[in-house]
């Protein structure tokens, strides 16, 4: 994320004074929403809403298989999926106004699974993943409807993995950036055992923040439960970019100072 800086003069009477301006960039964090299984884009508009409104470019759509394109819902497999997801994210860092160094990807269940691939495929800044979710690696091109099939899913997510167990985990084991990570109380697709799994390979993330949404059962169907999840996605998020945006002033502070002699 860059800063703008540059050394104006003020006129005040007959004389000239120093001034310095440090401005934003021109161009935006942008966020990308993905939307979980059997959901749609229409799930995370309230809250690419309020992202925007911290200054954001937002950008949902739906994967294939879903609204428009659910003919292919009993079809579609990772590999379509996470093709889908890549192709939302050229499309949205080759917006003019977005900054394609500060990218967040917020991902929801099967959606947080494809967010987490995501990140060895494209850099990604600021990752934020709500009850992602975890499928074994075997048949990686079989449709998605047919993982749940496999009687031993349930097993597996409740079972304890080593980052280098599983594609998703080995992503997140390789991620410099910053993670988010929230669980529903209640979860009964996606244990308490698997963020435990994600939360253990983030072991290189710059930052890594976990919340547990009370009450809330895996679609955060009950008002307060959203609102609880939204508060705390804006909250991380607002506090991520603030953060970057003073690091970003302060080395163009300390370029300045290594150029210009101090003054007494």
């Amino acid at each position: 994320m860059d800063i703008r800086l540059e050394t104006v003069e003020l006129d005040v009477e007959d004389e000239r004074i120093c001034g310095t301006v440090l401005s934003p960039a021109a161009r935006l964090p942008g966020v990308l929403f993905v939307h979980g299984w059997g959901g749609s884009q229409e799930h995370d508009l309230v809250r690419a809403r309020e992202a925007a409104g911290i200054g954001c470019v937002c950008l949902t759509f739906d994967l294939r298989g879903h609204e428009r394109t659910a003919r292919h819902w009993e079809n579609v497999n990772r590999p379509q999926n996470l093709a889908d997801l890549v192709a939302a994210y050229d499309w949205l860092v080759r917006r003019p106004n977005v900054d394609p160094t500060a990218v967040a990807v917020v991902g929801i269940s099967y959606g947080g699974y494809l967010a987490a691939l995501l990140t060895a495929l494209r850099p990604v800044h600021w990752l934020a993943l709500r009850s992602p979710a975890l499928y074994k690696d075997e048949g990686w091109d079989l449709p998605k409807l047919r993982l749940h099939v496999d009687t031993d899913l349930r097993a597996y997510r409740r079972s304890t993995l080593r980052w280098d167990q599983n594609r998703a985990l080995r992503a997140c084991a390789d991620y410099r950036g910053h993670a988010l990570l929230v669980a529903a109380e209640h979860d009964e697709i996606v244990p308490e055992a698997v963020i435990d799994n994600y939360a253990e390979a983030f072991r290189h993330a710059r930052s890594l923040t976990r919340r547990t949404v009370d009450n809330a059962d895996h679609a955060f169907t009950d008002k307060p439960a959203q609102k609880a999840y939204t508060a705390i996605l804006i909250k991380w998020l607002s506090e991520m970019i603030m953060g970057a945006r003073e690091e970003a002033a302060g080395l163009r502070m300390r370029e300045r100072g290594r150029v210009e002699p101090s003054r007494p």
